[in-house]
């Protein structure tokens, strides 16, 4: 039986992109919780640098077709996956031609942001979750991170909150050390209200900082990691003033068994709810 489900929301995985720290924990973590009797599915953006024949990345046409509107334009949805054989692990990769072909991740070669990096996030955040609805999995813990998925917990606690695939998911946010030059579009805000997302949930981002980002991030999360160097003072009394339950990652090399105390202590507290 299960110990509980964890749906992983990536910016980064080894072997697709090279070595760093985002994309070691994105390699190794659901693994780890894999092999410790955790169901699993994992997420990340299907940029252009990723070797399709090389990694034998497919699209899942059972999952694919989904148009989503943005700013009023329509995107299609994508969905490729993969293996790594060696972790027995599947990736799920959100796909779209106009967002993720360019042969750069969520940087251009200067270390600044993209004209559409607004619109790039809110797909990204959307996909993900119109995917798992359609896997028809629900998730007991989402855990993002990187700056990448920083929308995914507005849209999972407003837009999704009634779905009873989401309806008992906490949502885990670790925040890493960024180095993000300049601001995004100045009409992100605009664009990120649907159905049950007001103007007012996103008003924190009127000026479209990434740490404005990450305050939105914080706002929609359950718990926050900070696994961060010297993480941002101001983000951490923000989560302290939202009485966030708050987890400084500091021996990096042990991420493994750190995570899978949070994990273990959630899934427990829901098991105990439920009865």
């Amino acid at each position: 039986m299960s110990k509980g489900n964890i749906l992983f929301v990536m910016q980064e995985i080894m072997p697709y992109l090279p070595e760093s720290k985002l994309s070691t924990v994105g390699r190794y973590l659901p693994q780890a919780v894999q092999d410790k009797g955790y169901e699993i599915r994992t997420f990340m953006p299907r940029y252009g640098v990723i070797n399709e024949r090389r990694f034998q990345l497919h699209e899942v046409i059972r999952l694919s077709g989904v148009n989503m509107v943005i700013n009023n334009n329509d995107h299609p949805l994508i969905i490729k996956v993969a293996s790594i054989q060696s972790a027995r692990m599947q990736v799920y990769f959100i796909d779209n031609e106009e967002f993720f072909k360019r042969k750069f991740t969520v940087l251009d070669d200067n270390g600044c942001l993209f004209p559409d990096s607004d619109e790039r996030l809110i797909f990204y955040a959307r996909g993900v979750l119109e995917t798992v609805k359609k896997l028809r999995w629900a998730p007991d813990i989402v855990h993002c991170h990187g700056w990448f998925s920083a929308l995914l917990p507005l849209y999972l606690h407003k837009g999704y909150e009634e779905d009873p695939i989401f309806d008992k998911a906490k949502v885990i946010f670790t925040i890493y050390d960024d180095n993000i030059k300049g601001e995004f579009n100045k009409d992100f805000y605009k664009k990120i209200p649907q159905d049950k997302i007001s103007l007012d949930d996103v008003k924190i981002i009127e000026k479209p900082t990434y740490e404005n980002l990450m305050k939105l991030a914080i706002m929609f999360s359950d718990e926050i990691v900070f696994a961060s160097e010297k993480p941002i003072s101001s983000l951490i009394e923000f989560a302290q003033k939202l009485n966030k339950t708050i987890y400084y990652l500091e021996d990096k090399n042990d991420y493994i068994s750190y995570y899978l105390n949070i994990y273990d202590t959630i899934c427990k507290k829901n098991f105990i709810e439920e009865f």
